[in-house]
């Protein structure tokens, strides 16, 4: 019973999360708001808030500095697609683990950047944005709706 629960609220609580990203990204003027890559948030952040990987640092951090990552190699590495995709996910990807940020779903984000030749504005919509967003969402409904220690406390 516990586990239809907890995938019944964290199934409800990503449509109502990813819903909010979606409308303000196609119904108001306000820019984009929702990444691919925020729908794999989802399932730690509501699924499993006590993982590491679902702390607040780590899906911030994780976000910005795979999505600064991709846009590095974007604009300033002058090589290939096929040898700056796989070299951005993997720089992302070691620093993140290196700086201990790591977010899962964030690994992807450098692939999102790069395939979509995103402006520099990418960064403070959708990824600055729609991670406070999803942060916010986040915190209120693991700690005040499901009364989850969220975010985990040291």
């Amino acid at each position: 019973m516990k586990n239809f629960k907890q995938s019944f609220f964290a199934g409800l609580f990503s449509v109502i999360t990813i819903g909010v990203l979606t409308i303000l990204t196609y119904k108001t003027d306000f820019g984009i708001f929702l990444i691919a890559s925020f729908g794999s948030s989802m399932v730690l952040l509501y699924g499993y808030p006590e993982s590491p990987f679902a702390q607040p640092k780590n899906v911030f951090f994780g976000h910005l500095l795979t999505a600064v990552v991709g846009m590095l190699f974007l604009y300033f590495v002058p090589l290939p697609l096929y040898l700056i995709l796989p070299l951005a996910v993997g720089f992302g990807v070691g620093l993140m683990i290196f700086l201990n940020v790591t977010h899962p779903p964030a690994g992807g984000n450098p692939i999102i950047v790069i395939m979509g030749s995103v402006s520099p504005d990418y960064l403070l919509n959708p990824i600055i944005s729609g991670s406070i967003i999803i942060l916010g969402f986040g915190i209120i409904i693991n700690r005040f709706i499901l009364k989850k220690s969220y975010p985990k406390s040291k």
